[in-house]
């Protein structure tokens, strides 16, 4: 180590072995950071986050047991204050919006270069948020005005934001449950909240409504 008082602490979380080893010998080579852990999946990531600490989780998008959404989600859940930043190795914008919503503090394409990855993992650990350069800015700034929107108006939390954006996707209240790390029975709660707030009173009028006030956001 080099002369930083505290690192940078780094858990690493992907599928394949090499890829982990290269970003750990990489990142490792860097004075301002340590990569403190490291899993091959989600469920893994989930079972020993806790006893690392780290500032900052480097989570891949696509894992054997799910996708960097539910990653996201539940890793914040338990750990609110630790950052994720979700490389992948694709961008459609869906994919990224749902990664913002789902509370990625960064996104990056994994062919970025090292010392983009390094700047990177020093901004999202001041508290910035960072999407790759392909990604436009557009997605970004629709997103949070649409969310602020909706979130004054309706006065909706983020999960809530969230649970509308799975039952707008046909998630079943057992798929919510185990996507959020809550019971079935926190669902229905969630759900007949949501319902009251929105005015509406069942799944279908939930989801029209949501993708309405989402096309009436985007077109802003």
């Amino acid at each position: 180590m080099g002369m930083m008082k505290n690192p940078i602490k780094v858990f690493i979380v992907d599928d394949h072995s090499v890829v982990r080893k290269g970003l750990k010998m990489f990142l490792d080579s860097n004075d301002e950071i340590t990569v403190c852990g490291e899993a091959g999946t989600l469920k893994e990531a989930l079972d020993i986050v806790g006893e690392h600490k780290p500032d900052i989780v480097l989570l891949d998008y696509k894992l054997p047991d799910g996708d960097g959404i539910t990653g996201c989600l539940n890793i914040k859940n338990t750990h609110p204050n630790i950052k994720i930043i979700i490389l992948t190795a694709f961008a459609t914008e869906d994919v990224i919006v749902g990664a913002i919503r789902a509370g990625a503090d960064a996104y990056l394409l994994k062919d970025i270069e090292g010392d983009e990855l390094v700047s990177t993992i020093r901004a999202v650990s001041k508290g910035k948020s960072v999407l790759d350069s392909s990604v436009t800015d557009d997605v970004f700034n629709s997103l949070k005005i649409a969310e602020k929107d909706q979130r004054a108006e309706f006065n909706l939390t983020d999960k809530e934001i969230v649970i509308l954006d799975m039952l707008t996707m046909g998630k079943v209240n057992k798929e919510i449950a185990s996507s959020l790390g809550v019971s079935d029975k926190t669902v229905r709660n969630y759900i007949s909240k949501i319902f009251k707030k929105i005015n509406v009173t069942n799944r279908t009028e939930a989801a029209s409504f949501w993708i309405r006030q989402k096309r009436a956001n985007n077109t802003n």
